[in-house]
């Protein structure tokens, strides 16, 4: 057709003919070969005639248009690489300008969303196809992007943080990836919704992570099963309960739906609470366990600290506690109230896990501004705690890979792709409030 032309001009002599944005470029000399000249060398070029940078092919438009992007773009190139699909078999490669209008209309799409930057090439997609003179051509529209803060899209700079193991791979929980926001347990509905509160935009924004998090919690705390879970576990020793004596205990499974039903949990004279959950010297305001305080176990019973033991270290190792029989589900005869209510596992049924806490992978609200340095120095060095003793109720078990449950008091989380019926793995795919805060 006389729309292309084998270019011998180098590199930088491209550059100079190309013009500025105030100055028209210059035709290559080139330009004006015969088809038939420009058949040949392109074959040759295919064949593997010439190395690397010695000719490509330019499409033939307009060396003056005010739009840098239609002069004389290049559409092939030499390229003497193995291709992941076709080995050795091409030494040439097209340009991403011509390759996407002609890949769009052969898979028949209709609309080619892309992003803000591909506004000023979409004259040239529109060229390749009205030359070309394909039927039903599909029609560009460019949106600006969902950039979220604290956070990577850059599929350059997350190659670089899965090459340098910063991270485990593309679906690492800690990526902005569809496969790792998967693999931590965000709901596809939760995706949608985001997608819906923040609209399509024309002007650049970024929008913050907390909202994702937010459709997130809204999703999960309507589907989510409950369960309870210990963390960093402390063993309780309830002194005046019978020893290998065990009582079945029904919790509700999600209080807001009814519907769900009940679970029978396990309780018994050994139980594990939070070391959180203890202090030897209560701060103010501190409701939960202490040496003389009374709380309530979740669906269980009152109990009171009585004394704890510790290591050689002074850390503290065991609660004993004595607990009130007459108290079971949270009421008692005399009517008292206690301030605390604590979650808690049967020592005697309960199902060891791997718990990894995820958290944002970047401390920086823009990681990628390299005024502050690489966005390597801007890594969050907790984005990821593992903790290898953590127990679960009995019920627990049998669970599978992509269950989600709710562990009352603590957050979110499913179970990972890791885990396995002997090591249970499980993923926080987000807490139950947002509390994050970068390091300062």
């Amino acid at each position: 057709m006389g729309k292309a032309f084998v270019c011998d001009l180098t590199a930088e002599e491209m550059r100079e003919y190309r013009g500025t944005l105030t100055e028209p470029g210059k035709e290559s000399p080139y330009r004006n070969r015969s088809i038939e000249e420009n058949l040949d060398l392109f074959r040759r070029m295919t064949e593997g005639e010439f190395p690397d940078g010695a000719r490509v092919l330019r499409a033939k438009i307009d060396m003056a248009s005010p739009n840098i992007n239609m002069r004389d773009p290049v559409i092939y190139r030499i390229a003497h690489v193995s291709h992941h699909q076709t080995g050795d078999k091409w030494c040439v490669y097209p340009m991403y300008d011509f390759a996407h209008p002609l890949s769009d209309a052969a898979e028949k799409v209709t609309h080619s969303l892309c992003s803000l930057e591909f506004e000023n090439h979409r004259p040239l997609y529109d060229w390749f196809l009205k030359e070309l003179g394909l039927e039903e051509a599909p029609r560009q529209i460019e949106f600006a992007r969902l950039n979220l803060n604290y956070s990577l899209t850059s599929k350059r700079k997350c190659l670089a943080l899965v090459n340098d193991g910063i991270v485990s791979g593309w679906n690492d929980p800690r990526m902005a990836t569809l496969s790792g926001m998967r693999r931590r347990g965000y709901p596809a509905e939760a995706i949608r919704d985001f997608c819906s509160k923040i609209g399509v935009s024309k002007a650049y924004s970024v929008v913050d992570y907390g909202l994702l998090e937010s459709c997130v919690r809204d999703n999960l705390n309507q589907n989510a099963p409950r369960a309870m879970a210990v963390l960093r576990p402390l063993k309780v020793v309830i002194d005046n309960y019978p020893e290998g004596q065990t009582e079945v205990i029904e919790v509700e499974n999600n209080p807001d739906k009814p519907e769900l039903g009940k679970r029978e949990v396990t309780f018994s004279r050994n139980l594990y609470v939070e070391q959180d959950d203890f202090m030897v010297e209560p701060v103010k305001k501190y409701f939960r366990l202490f040496p003389g305080n009374e709380v309530r176990l979740k669906s269980a019973y009152y109990i009171t600290c009585n004394s704890y033991e510790t290591d050689e270290d002074g850390n503290v190792t065991c609660l004993h506690c004595t607990y009130d029989p007459e108290s079971r589900g949270g009421e008692t005869p005399d009517g008292r109230k206690v301030k605390g209510t604590l979650h808690w596992v049967s020592a005697d049924d309960c199902v060891k896990a791997e718990v990894r806490l995820y958290d944002r992978l970047f401390n920086a609200e823009n990681p990628s501004d390299e005024s502050k340095g690489s966005f390597k120095d801007n890594l969050n060095p907790d984005s990821l705690v593992v903790l290898k003793d953590s127990v679960l109720e009995g019920g627990l078990r049998n669970i599978k890979e992509g269950d989600m449950f709710q562990f009352m008091r603590q957050g979110y989380f499913c179970v990972d792709k890791d885990s396995t019926p002997e090591n249970l793995v499980i993923n926080r795919t987000v807490g139950l409030n947002s509390s994050w805060k970068p390091a300062k």
